[in-house]
C-alpha cells in the first residue's frame, strides 16, 4: 500500500503532464504510434544537444544522445520496443537559432528521412538579442521556422511533426524581467506554427510552471534555461505523453 501511495502522489502525477499535453492539443488527431522501423529525429539547441558527442552520429548511439531529455526518451523507447527496430538520432547543437538549423538541414535532417521530427528551438533566437548582438525578432523567428517546415514537408511529405515550446524559468541570474513580454511572442509563434502545420505541441512552459509548485527553480532548471536531470525527466515524460495520449 505504501508503494502504491508513493506512486500515486509522485511529482509526475501531481504535475499532470498527460492532461497538460492534451489541453494544449485540442484539435490534434495525429497518431504517433511507434511503428516498426520508425526513424525519430530530435533537433534544437543546447537543451537538445545536452553535451552529445558529435562524432557519435549513428542511430541509437548512447554517446550521441547527450545527457538530457533526448537520452531519457530514447532509452525509454528502445527499452519498451525491442522488436520494432527504431532508429533515433539527436542533432541538436548548442547555441543554434532557427536559421542555423536551416543551414545544416540537408545533412542533419532531410538525408536522415525521419518519420517523426521533434524540434525544440527558440530560446537563443531571443536570448542572443540581449547579449550577443543578434538582430532577430519574433517575426523573423516565425518566418524562418515556417520556411524550414515548408522545406521539410516538401522533401518529406509524410513526416510527423512534434514542436516543443521554448521555455525559461524566472528567478535566476540569466532570466530577468527584461525577457518579458518579448519572449512570450516567441512562445506564441511556436504554438501558432504547430497549429498551422498540424504538429503536436508540447507546452513545456506550463509543465515547468506547474513543477515550480512542487520544487524550486534550482531543482528543475538551475540557470533558468538548461534543465537539470529532474527537468529533463519532465521534458521526456511530456514528449512520451505526446505519443501515448494524442
Amino acid at each position: 500500500m505504501q508503494r502504491r501511495k508513493f506512486i500515486s502522489q509522485s511529482a509526475i502525477g501531481l504535475i499532470g503532464i498527460p492532461s497538460i499535453v492534451k489541453a494544449a492539443n485540442p484539435s490534434t488527431t495525429l497518431n504517433f504510434a511507434t511503428a516498426e522501423k520508425t526513424t525519430i529525429l530530435f533537433q534544437g539547441d543546447s537543451i537538445t544537444d545536452a553535451g552529445r558527442k558529435k562524432d557519435h552520429y549513428y542511430a541509437n548511439d548512447a554517446n550521441g544522445m547527450g545527457v538530457g531529455y533526448v537520452h531519457q526518451i530514447v532509452t525509454s523507447l528502445l527499452g519498451q520496443h525491442p522488436t520494432k527496430n527504431l532508429k533515433c538520432y539527436n542533432r541538436g547543437i548548442s547555441g543554434h537559432k532557427v536559421f542555423q538549423l536551416a543551414n545544416r538541414w540537408e545533412d542533419d535532417c532531410l538525408q536522415l528521412q525521419p518519420d517523426i521530427l521533434s524540434i525544440l528551438i527558440g530560446v537563443n533566437d531571443f536570448w542572443h538579442t540581449l547579449s550577443w548582438g543578434y538582430q532577430g525578432t519574433s517575426e523573423v523567428y516565425e518566418k524562418d521556422f515556417r520556411a524550414l517546415l515548408d522545406r521539410t514537408k516538401k522533401a518529406l511529405p509524410e513526416v510527423k511533426l512534434i514542436i516543443a515550446e521554448p521555455f525559461v524559468l524566472r528567478g535566476t541570474a540569466i532570466v530577468e524581467e527584461k525577457w518579458y513580454p518579448a519572449f512570450s511572442a516567441y512562445q506564441k509563434a511556436a504554438k501558432k506554427i504547430a497549429n498551422d502545420y498540424g504538429a503536436a505541441f508540447i507546452p513545456l512552459q506550463a509543465i515547468f510552471d506547474k513543477a515550480l509548485e512542487i520544487a524550486p527553480v534550482s531543482y528543475w532548471c538551475p540557470d533558468g534555461v538548461h534543465p537539470s536531470l529532474a527537468g529533463a525527466y519532465l521534458m521526456a515524460e511530456a514528449w512520451l505523453a505526446t505519443l501515448k495520449e494524442l
